[in-house]
């Protein structure tokens, strides 16, 4: 509009400095005329195009893949469950109203967290039970479940993934020792352990601690059908003021050829990446890994290959070398927490984003967005109900950006200045597959047989068979249904067209949208774990009479 508005000014000027021409002779102002008409005429064509082009969106189209997920983080009850101590049908009941939620927002990826204090949301687990589930640490739910295989079945209802989270290092949320559980850690090998800012923190630079935290992680690997490992930022921790990492005794023993004890923590946590990227996918050669470390790699003024940030750091304040995971092919995804706005000075969200575009090394990048800062009053551009949909666009115009991750699940519930209402209506308004992992796997089901479609009683009933076996003998996962209405071209690039994704074997699927008197055409196609896509079965139509 501003820009059609200023081509206007400019004829209207150009027609004032015309009459200013009039002593002129004749054939000279007829020349000066038709320079001007044809002048005319080319700032009219721009002006319209100009017009035309502000009225599409600055984004591009709804991808047919993305990764949309949601962190629903259990330590505190800051998500779920609400409190501690709740029954069991109430947790169960909390938790799936969660994730119907989080489906209808468009959500297709939970982040569940299942081991905030070297405890446990799982039932199959070395470490005790965590308080914020029960009210007491070590104590099972009543009547009893597993948290973690609830959470599996409910998300993949819904067709969303669920990556189970682990905090690698944190020990305790506080310095309440005496309310641990006999069999916490801290009681059974105190010697594993520091002391920092008054929490118990795994001393990483102990062989056997990081061999404990991989037997952990793959003991979920091993007995829960989960579609990712996932890791937070929390390494070394955070610095604060006063507080000193008590590990020189450890550097003196294990220190090795180090002689800086910064280079010696930061390939301690090296090692446990690398250790646990090569154990998991040993264990489960298609299982997702991947880690959310803190926004800023390193800035700028501390490393020539850092971004132009002047922000706290992963690389020298946590010891987290998270460009380097991702350089090495140790992590399948990266999920930096970019909780800070556009054109923010100290840290702005557009410049951190190229630069970790530019460091993805063909792997995955979902950018951790800061949902729970909408409306923040301290800085004025979370006030602006913009902030979050521009955050969006922007990811989707950079190709190396696969996806988003909201901090957290209640924020988003909460819908801030109408957010979550814009994923939903505009945003994540059609379905999405998550992105191809190719490394991990590229070989594709065989198409599914015999789709029948009936029309009964205002529902199209859609059956079919099990596909053949794929080349890689791999079961089929699931199954995406596509649906057009009468004459609409055939087209399964359109995210618009995905009626259903479903996360089950199961060969039907019942369609209770259609309407009495129109003809739709179904055609299914099926997935694997990793969402490889099979070709497309024979189309079948469908008039409701």
């Amino acid at each position: 509009m501003i820009k059609t508005q200023l081509l206007s000014a400019i004829i209207k000027q150009l027609r004032v400095e015309f009459i200013s021409l009039q002593f002129y002779s004749k054939s000279f102002l007829m020349q000066i005329y038709r320079l001007f008409i044809l002048l005319i005429f080319l700032l009219s064509g721009l002006a319209k195009a100009t017009a035309q082009t502000e009225t599409t969106p600055p984004y591009k189209p709804d991808p047919k893949r993305e990764f949309r997920g949601v962190w629903i983080a259990t330590v505190g009850n800051i998500d779920w469950p609400t409190k501690p101590g709740l029954p069991t049908d109430v947790q169960k009941q909390q938790l799936t109203d969660i994730l119907n939620a989080h489906q209808q927002t468009g959500i297709n990826a939970i982040m569940f967290q299942v081991r905030p204090a070297a405890d446990a949301y799982y039932a199959k687990s070395r470490e005790p039970w965590a308080k914020w589930l029960t009210g007491k640490q070590g104590q099972a739910p009543y009547p009893f479940y597993d948290p973690l295989e609830f959470a599996i079945t409910e998300a993949h209802k819904r067709g969303m993934e669920l990556h189970a989270w682990f905090n690698p290092y944190r020990a305790t949320f506080d310095s309440n020792y005496a309310a641990l559980s006999p069999n916490h850690m801290t009681n059974i090998h105190p010697e594993w352990f520091f002391t920092y800012g008054g929490i118990k923190q795994f001393n990483p630079g102990i062989p056997e601690v990081r061999e404990y935290i991989i037997q952990v992680i793959l003991n979920v690997v091993d007995n829960y059908d989960v579609d990712g490992i996932h890791m937070d930022d929390y390494f070394y921790p955070y610095q604060i003021a006063g507080q000193h990492i008590n590990d020189s005794a450890t550097f003196k023993q294990y220190g090795g050829d180090f002689t800086d004890i910064r280079d010696w923590r930061r390939n301690n946590v090296d090692l446990l990446i690398h250790m646990l990227s090569d154990s998991i996918h040993k264990h489960k050669p298609k299982m997702k890994f991947g880690i959310s470390p803190s926004g800023i790699w390193a800035n700028k003024f501390q490393n020539p290959e850092g971004s132009e940030t002047h922000g706290g750091d992963s690389y020298y304040e946590l010891y987290a070398d998270s460009r380097k995971w991702v350089k090495e092919g140790w992590v399948d995804y990266i999920n930096p927490q970019i909780y800070w706005p556009i054109g923010y000075a100290a840290a702005n969200f557009t410049k951190l984003i190229d630069w970790w575009s530019d460091n993805t090394y063909n792997r995955h990048l979902y950018v951790g967005q800061a949902a729970y800062r909408i409306n923040e009053r301290k800085v004025t551009a979370f006030k602006h109900p913009q902030e979050m949909p521009d955050e969006i666009k922007y990811l989707r115009a950079n190709a190396r950006v696969q996806g988003s991750v909201f901090f957290s699940s209640t924020s988003l519930l909460n819908n801030p200045l109408g957010f979550t209402d814009s994923l939903k209506k505009t945003y994540y308004r059609h379905p999405a597959l998550p992105p191809l992992m190719l490394w991990l796997d590229s070989i594709p089901p065989n198409v599914p047989r015999n789709l029948v479609a009936k029309a009964i009683n205002g529902i199209v009933q859609l059956n079919w068979e099990t596909p053949l076996l794929a080349k890689d003998k791999e079961p089929v996962f699931g199954y995406v249904i596509y649906r057009f209405e009468g004459t609409e071209k055939i087209d399964l690039g359109d995210p618009k067209n995905i009626l259903h994704i479903q996360y089950s074997a199961d060969v039907f699927y019942n369609d209770k949208t259609v309407q009495i008197g129109k003809t739709y055409s179904y055609v299914i196609t099926a997935i694997d774990k990793l969402t490889n896509e099979s070709d497309r079965s024979p189309t079948i139509a469908v008039t409701i009479h």
